[in-house]
């Protein structure tokens, strides 16, 4: 059988691409929660998102926290990159510095400077996560 893990580059290339992740949190109760996220990544450095202070990932978010990031394909051949780490920080959102570059990742200029302009949160945050283990699969290897 082939090796389809992909290489640093590849992984990194490939959480770098626009994806919606699945974010992954421990709670104390019950099954871990498993939520879609809007995320950012620059190869080499840490995960990010937004969420609601109060929303449930961000009542169960603290600086340490470990966390699970999910991005995949939809189409075959399938890949998917898992970034496993820690929360490293959590600090109030920026309009500018934020909310407005991952909705413009995601909708594009128009539509993400829109969406920045009618989400401002009060009390929402960034997240950044510390990758310290990845799983990668791409079976277009196979």
């Amino acid at each position: 059988m082939a090796d389809t893990r992909m290489s640093v580059e590849e992984r990194e290339a490939f959480l770098a691409d626009v994806h919606v992740g699945v974010l992954s949190i421990a709670r104390p109760e019950g099954a871990p929660l498993a939520a879609p996220v809007w995320y950012d990544y620059q190869p080499g450095g840490e995960a990010w998102l937004l969420t609601g202070r109060q929303s449930l990932k961000g009542k169960l978010l603290e600086v340490g926290t470990p966390v699970s990031l999910v991005a995949q394909t939809e189409d075959a051949p399938y890949k998917y990159v898992s970034l496993e780490g820690r929360v490293s920080s959590i600090t109030p959102l920026s309009i500018d510095a934020d909310t407005r570059p991952m909705a413009i990742r995601y909708l594009g200029e128009q539509l993400g400077t829109a969406y920045a302009a009618d989400s401002a949160e009060e009390g929402s945050i960034r997240v950044s996560i510390t990758p310290e283990r990845w799983l990668t699969v791409d079976y277009a290897k196979s």
